[in-house]
C-alpha cells in the first residue's frame, strides 16, 4: 500500500513522499491522503485511491508492474567490449587453472629464493650457515609432509610387520632394553664422576629422589605406566647432552639465544616513541612490559600463517610417538613450549570435554611446568641467561608428561586417538594485521595481570618481611623474614639438585618467591645475585654471601622455568572452566595435584641439567684469587687454578 502520491509526467514517476514542501505537497494534502485511507478498502477493485482534490488517481498495482519492468530491463545483458571480453576470459583460465598457476607461482618464489640462497653462501658461507640450516630443515620437513600425505598408507604397511614382531617379542625384549639402559647409566656415572668431580651424583641422586616422591604420593601407585615416565626422563637426559654436552648443540641454542635477544630488542623503538628517551629509568613498566606486548603480536602472526600449529603439530608427534602419550596431552604440552598455560588447551579446544581425568591432569601439569614464550623475553631481559631459559622450555614439556603419568596414572580408556582425526583449532583472523592487532590487544590482560600481581605481591612481601622480623626481635633474632623461611624449607630440594651447599639456602628462597608468590619476582632476585657476580667485589658482606657460583645459577634457572604457583593456581582452573564447563570438578580437584606435579618436573629438569652441566671456572679469576680464604668450594682440580692464573697473567 502507498502511502503518498505518484505523479506520473514525461521526466518519469516521483514519489511526493520523498520531495520537499515547494513542490507542491503540504500537511492538508498528506492529511488528506491519510483520511481517505479507509476508501481503499470500499473500492471494488482496490486498485486505485482517490485523493481530496479528486483529480489524480494512484494505481498501485501498475506501478509495481512498471517498476518491476524497469528491473528487468535493467537487468538484461548489454553488450561488451572487447576489453570486457578478454577480461572474463582471462578470469575463466584463470578460475579453470588455478591449481596450475598456483604451483607455478610457488615454483618461481622457491627458485628466487633458493637462488638467494646459493648467492649468500657463495659469497660468504660462514655469514650465510644460519639461513643454509633453516633452508635444510624447511626442504626435509616439506618432503616429509609430502611423502607422509601421499604414501602414508603404504609406509604403514612396511612398517607393519616389524611393528608386530616387535609386540610379540616385548614381554622379554624390554627386560634387556632395561638392563642395557641401566648398564649404560652406571657406567656414564663412573666415567663422568671420575672427569668432573662427585657433584654430578648429587643432582643424579635427587633425579632418583623425586622420581620416589612422585611414586610414593601418586593417585593410583600399582597402576603407573612406567613408559612415559622413562622415555620423558630419556628425552630429557638426550636434549640435556646434546645441547649442554656437545659443541655443537650448545652454539645452536647459544645463537638462537642471541637472535631471541636481539629480536626482542627491537621493542625499544615502541617503547622510546611512547615513553620517551628516558624509559629505561622505569625499566620494569617500559622496558619490560613492552617487551611482552611485542613477543605477543609476533605469536599471533605466526598462528595465523600456521607456523606455530606446524611446529606444535611435530613436537607433538614425536612425543605421542616416543613416550606413548595420547594426542591431546601430546600436543598440549607441545604448545606450553611457545604460549601459556590458558592459551595452549585452546589448541585443543573441541576435545577437551570428553578427555579423562589423567589426561586432563596432564593439560594442568604442561602448563604449571612450562613457562609462555611471551614472557620469557621479559626473563631474558633481567639478565638471566637466554640459551638456558631456551633449552629449560624444551626439556621441561617431556618432564612434565613423566611427572603427569607419574602422578596420576591413566586408569580409563582415552577417547580420543589419531585415528579419530585430531585437529588443532586454527586462527581466527581474516589477515596478517588483523592477528598483529589482536595478538597486541590479547597482551593487554596479560600485561595489566603482571603489573598487579608484582606490584601487589611485592607489597605483600613487605609487609609479611616487617611483620617477621618484629616477630623475630622479640626472640634476638631480627633478620626472620619470608625468604629465609621459604629458604629453610626448599633448602634440601635445591641441594639435592646439585646445588653447592652453600648456595642451597640462597636458591632455597628463590623457590620459595617462585611457588608462594610468582617466578617474576624469583628470576627479578636471580638476576640480582648475576649482577653481583658479574661486577666482582667480596662474595661475603657481614657473613651474609652476595651471590652464588655459575653451576648453582644455571640450576635455578632451570628450577624456576615454570609457572607451578598459587597464582597460576586460579587461573588455570577459571581458565580451563571456561573452555570445558563440563569437567569443572575434575579441573577443581586435579589442580592442586597438577601444580605440585609441575614444581616437581621442574626440578627434575634441573637436576637434568645439574649432572649435564660444566660451566668451567665458577667466577672470575680475580675473584677466584681474592676470595680464596673465604671461597669453601676452591677449584680442587689443579688444573682450573692454573687456567686461572694464566688467563690473568
Amino acid at each position: 500500500m502507498e502511502l503518498a502520491e505518484i505523479n506520473r509526467d514525461d521526466s518519469g514517476v516521483h514519489n511526493l513522499a520523498f520531495q520537499n514542501d515547494s513542490d507542491g505537497v503540504d500537511d492538508t494534502n498528506l492529511k488528506g491522503l491519510g483520511d481517505n485511507s479507509q476508501g481503499m478498502k470500499n473500492s471494488p477493485n482496490k486498485k486505485t485511491v482517490h485523493s481530496n482534490q479528486g483529480d489524480e488517481y494512484i494505481n498501485i498495482e501498475s506501478d509495481l508492474h512498471e517498476n518491476k519492468r524497469a528491473s528487468v530491463e535493467d537487468e538484461q545483458p548489454r553488450l561488451k567490449g572487447h576489453l570486457e571480453k578478454k577480461y572474463a576470459e582471462v578470469c575463466e583460465f584463470c578460475k579453470k587453472h588455478k591449481t596450475r598457476i598456483r604451483y607455478v607461482i610457488y615454483g618461481i618464489l622457491i627458485t628466487a629464493y633458493l637462488a638467494v640462497v646459493v648467492a649468500a653462501c657463495s659469497l660468504n658461507f660462514q655469514r650465510a650457515l644460519p639461513l643454509f640450516v633453516v633452508t635444510v630443515v624447511a626442504i626435509f620437513f616439506v618432503c616429509w609432509d609430502f611423502l607422509i600425505a601421499k604414501y602414508e598408507d603404504r609406509i604403514a604397511a612396511f612398517l607393519t610387520p616389524g611393528h608386530r614382531y616387535l609386540k610379540k617379542q616385548w614381554f622379554w625384549l624390554k627386560w634387556v632394553l632395561c638392563a642395557i639402559l641401566v648398564i649404560m647409566i652406571i657406567c656414564w656415572l663412573i666415567f663422568d664422576t671420575r672427569k668432573r668431580g662427585s657433584r654430578q651424583l648429587i643432582s643424579f641422586g635427587g633425579l632418583v629422589m623425586y622420581v620416589l616422591l612422585m611414586l610414593i604420593f601418586s593417585k593410583y601407585p600399582t597402576r603407573v605406566a612406567w613408559r612415559p615416565v622413562f622415555s620423558g626422563i630419556g628425552m630429557q637426559f638426550i636434549l640435556g647432552i646434546l645441547i649442554l654436552r656437545t659443541k655443537v648443540g650448545f652454539d645452536v641454542f647459544n645463537w638462537l639465544g642471541i637472535q631471541i635477544q636481539t629480536f626482542l630488542e627491537y621493542s625499544d623503538a615502541g617503547a622510546k616513541f611512547v615513553f620517551g628517551d628516558k624509559y629505561t629509568d622505569h625499566f620494569f613498566a617500559f622496558k619490560v612490559l613492552p617487551i611482552v606486548v611485542f613477543f605477543s603480536t609476533v605469536m599471533s602472526m605466526l598462528y595465523h600463517v600456521g607456523f606455530m600449529q606446524w611446529l606444535i603439530g611435530k613436537i607433538g608427534w614425536i612425543m605421542h610417538i616416543l613416550m606413548g602419550t595420547t594426542p591431546v596431552e601430546s600436543l598440549v604440552a607441545a604448545g606450553n613450549i611457545f604460549v601459556g598455560q590458558t592459551e595452549s588447551p585452546l589448541l585443543v579446544r573441541p576435545y577437551l570435554p570428553d578427555v579423562t581425568k589423567s589426561e586432563l591432569h596432564a593439560v594442568m601439569t604442561a602448563g604449571f611446568s612450562t613457562i609462555a614464550g611471551s614472557v620469557l623475553g621479559a626473563y631474558i631481559s633481567f639478565g638471566v641467561s637466554s640459551s638456558h631459559l631456551l633449552t629449560a622450555s624444551v626439556m621441561s614439556a617431556p618432564a612434565s608428561l613423566a611427572a603427569s603419568k607419574l602422578f596420576w596414572p591413566e586408569t580409563e580408556k582415552p577417547l580420543i586417538t589419531l585415528s579419530s582425526g585430531l585437529q588443532m583449532a586454527k586462527s581466527e583472523s581474516k589477515n596478517l594485521l588483523e592477528a598483529a592487532s589482536q595478538g597486541a590487544s590479547t597482551s593487554i590482560g596479560l600485561v595489566a595481570n603482571i603489573t598487579v600481581n608484582v606490584i601487589s605481591f611485592l607489597s605483600l612481601l613487605s609487609f609479611l618481611d616487617s611483620a617477621l622480623s618484629w616477630v623475630g626481635n622479640l626472640f634476638d633474632y631480627p633478620q626472620l623474614n619470608f625468604e629465609n623461611i621459604c629458604a629453610y624449607v626448599f633448602m634440601p630440594f635445591s641441594f639435592m639438585m646439585g646445588v653447592d651447599w652453600e648456595d642451597s639456602f640462597i636458591v632455597g628462597g628463590l623457590l620459595g618467591y617462585k611457588t608462594f608468590f610468582n617466578e617474576f619476582l624469583a628470576y627479578e632476585r636471580l638476576s640480582k645475585l648475576i649482577q653481583n657476580r658479574e661486577k666482582g667485589g667480596s662474595m661475603y658482606i657481614n657473613g651474609v654471601k652476595q651471590y652464588m657460583t655459575v653451576r648453582s645459577e644455571i640450576i635455578a634457572t632451570y628450577a624456576l622455568c615454570g609457572f607451578a604457583n598459587f597464582g597460576s593456581l586460579g587461573l588455570v582452573i577459571g581458565g580451563l572452566t571456561s573452555i570445558a564447563p563440563s569437567k569443572k570438578k575434575e579441573i577443581a580437584d586435579g589442580a592442586f595435584r597438577a601444580m605440585i606435579a609441575g614444581t616437581v618436573a621442574c626440578f627434575m629438569t634441573a637436576c637434568v641439567a645439574g649432572m649435564l652441566t660444566d660451566p668451567g671456572l665458577e667466577v672470575p679469576c680475580h675473584i677466584l684469587l681474592g676470595n680464596a680464604s673465604n671461597f669453601t668450594d676452591f677449584p680442587a682440580n689443579s688444573t682450573e687454578l692454573v687456567e686461572c692464573c694464566q688467563r690473568l697473567f
